[in-house]
């Protein structure tokens, strides 16, 4: 039986999508999964709670093999390249990952290789014998990866054997029309095989209840494509494939079959609490089997099936575990109008972005944000991405926190001076501030990222405002003491900015803590914000630092011309 999760839950486990390591990570990923997943977890950790972020490396599959192909080398050469490639790119951009783990770990293999064995003793799993593609040119099945047809739905003319890249429709094999072989080119024969499937039919009814009635919080997106497949009724899903890369069927009459990448790969999130767990001398199972932990997937909407119905399922067959609370999956992110396609290398690499933008991975965690595809697909352009800079964070954010250093520094000497006499508007400040943190808070517990981060700009509005109504540059000839309160309260604003930016902008976050002399780590309390003493009067500010710099219209053109030089 599954347990039935707290109300008032103080532990959370919270996934994101495992990226296949057959390639770099691109902005889609960002925007998609990373960047709402990291907001969340800083969130919750400076709130108090016990947080345990969990990714890694999926490795096994067939856009591993190909990969391999393509580069004349092993599989294995294929995910520790990208493997390493990837973390490094998680960790530049701030992604707070506590482990990263990856699937062709040891431990993985084993506790994977238990669920099968599990579910298999139990009688939970169907074997069926039945005709599948067969290559006669290079002798071997072929995985849905390595088959390509022509969509039924929308006619395209090279549809994957499990997904059309033009519609997103989910397929199998046989409904693809003139199924040939990537490999050889071939036309494909019908040969029988055998395999052991997951009887998903067998769990229709607590699903429906579950998700349908107990669920109908989820995000419309969510909810809705579950209802689709629900009503449509379910099938068995095969949990084994003929592959010669993966995790191998531990039955004797099995051993040249591998376990379904998409059995597999989610229990990879409780392999890699158990490796994080053996290493900080912890216990793995609060964050899995306790009733007072909630269970939160971060995914993209391609991926939203495998986690709302198919690893539910197979936790509960397992028995012990807690099911996930929430799936906050997104809707896709296009690139400059149309579909990001690593294969025809239409996409924006993260590595490649450090190295034309060296320390500004804030700039594009904030334009990803701010355009999030939360509810439905949205578009990255690069024109868009210097608006969004020059527009917003340099003449709003940067622009309000400059202006409070540079006349802190010329009045005051850099020393944060007395507030005294306030007034009406002050009052109207600190009582607009005092919601702030919750306002913001609620935003990203309803999974509300664009509208959190929204907020948070407002206050650099409010800010701007604030210094523009009350113009301390005229009145500090004649009423220096007025012009310190103001520039108190300024400091105060920022001071706030600085934690509630956290969990959105954590390189900003920290660059401000440091010019207030505030500690600079993360994890500030989240219950610190919303008031207008957080900065001692008489502590020294550091010198004015800019937070962002101007965009130039050569930079952009730049990579306008090079995506589309790279494009094929």
């Amino acid at each position: 039986m599954p347990v039935t999760p707290s109300l008032n839950p103080t532990t959370y486990t919270i996934t994101a999508a495992l990226p296949y390591a057959n390639g770099p990570i691109h902005i889609g990923h960002l925007a998609g999964v990373y960047i709402p997943a990291d907001i969340y977890a800083r969130y919750l950790r400076n709130c108090g709670k016990r947080v345990l972020f969990i990714s890694g490396s999926d490795e096994h599959g067939v856009p591993v093999t190909i990969r391999a192909q393509q580069e004349g080398i092993t599989p294995q050469q294929v995910v520790d390249k990208y493997h390493a490639m990837n973390q490094q790119a998680f960790e530049d951009f701030g992604i707070s990952f506590d482990v990263f783990s990856r699937t062709s770990s040891t431990l993985h293999y084993q506790v994977a290789t238990d669920f099968f064995e599990t579910l298999y003793g139990q009688g939970s799993l169907e074997v069926k014998d039945t005709e599948q593609y067969y290559d006669p040119v290079q002798k071997q099945f072929l995985a849905d990866r390595y088959i390509r047809g022509i969509c039924p739905r929308c006619a395209y003319q090279d549809a994957y054997g499990d997904q059309c890249e033009s519609c997103g429709t989910t397929l199998s094999p046989e409904e693809l029309l003139q199924p040939r072989s990537t490999l050889s080119g071939a036309t494909l024969q019908l040969r029988k095989t055998r395999h052991w499937y997951l009887p998903l039919d067998r769990h229709e009814a607590w699903l429906k209840q579950w998700i349908l009635e107990e669920h109908r919080e989820w995000k419309t997106n969510v909810y809705g494509q579950c209802k689709s497949w629900l009503e449509q009724g379910l099938q068995p899903r095969a949990v084994t494939r003929d592959l010669a890369w993966g995790i191998h069927v531990p039955l004797a009459e099995a051993r040249d079959k591998v376990l379904y990448v998409w059995f597999e790969a989610p229990i990879a999130y409780i392999s890699a609490t158990q490796a994080w767990a053996a290493t900080h001398g912890q216990d793995w199972k609060p964050f899995w089997q306790s009733p007072d932990a909630q269970l939160i997937h971060f995914v993209g909407k391609d991926n939203i099936v495998f986690h709302c119905i198919i690893f539910p399922v197979i936790l509960k067959t397992y028995g012990s575990f807690i099911l996930p609370t929430n799936v906050p999956a997104n809707e896709f992110l296009n690139l400059e109008g149309k579909k990001i396609s690593t294969s025809r290398n239409w996409a924006v690499w993260l590595h490649e972005y450090l190295a034309d933008f060296t320390d500004q991975q804030d700039v594009l965690r904030y334009v990803l944000c701010i355009n999030a595809p939360e509810n439905k697909d949205s578009d990255f352009s690069w024109q868009d991405f210097q608006a969004k800079n020059n527009n917003e964070l340099v003449a709003i954010l940067g622009n309000f926190v400059n202006r409070t250093f540079v006349l802190v520094h010329k009045y005051f000497g850099g020393t944060v001076p007395e507030r005294s006499t306030v007034t009406a508007t002050e009052h109207v400040l600190a009582n607009y501030l005092q919601q702030l943190p919750h306002q913001v808070g609620q935003a990203i517990e309803q999974f509300k990222f664009k509208e959190g981060l929204q907020l948070c700009m407002n206050l650099a509005r409010a800010g701007n405002k604030y210094l523009a109504e009350t113009e301390p540059w005229h009145l500090i000839k004649s009423d220096k003491e007025r012009v310190g309160t103001i520039l108190n309260v300024a400091v105060q604003l920022t001071a706030n900015l600085s934690i509630l930016l956290e969990p959105f902008l954590p390189f900003t976050s920290h660059q401000l803590k440091k010019m207030l002399g505030m500690i600079p780590s993360e994890g500030t309390p989240w219950t610190q914000a919303g008031n207008l003493g957080l900065v001692q009067s008489g502590a020294a500010l550091g010198a004015p630092t800019l937070l962002f710099e101007k965009i130039t219209d050569e930079r952009i053109t730049a990579q306008q011309q090079k995506l589309h030089a790279m494009n094929v």
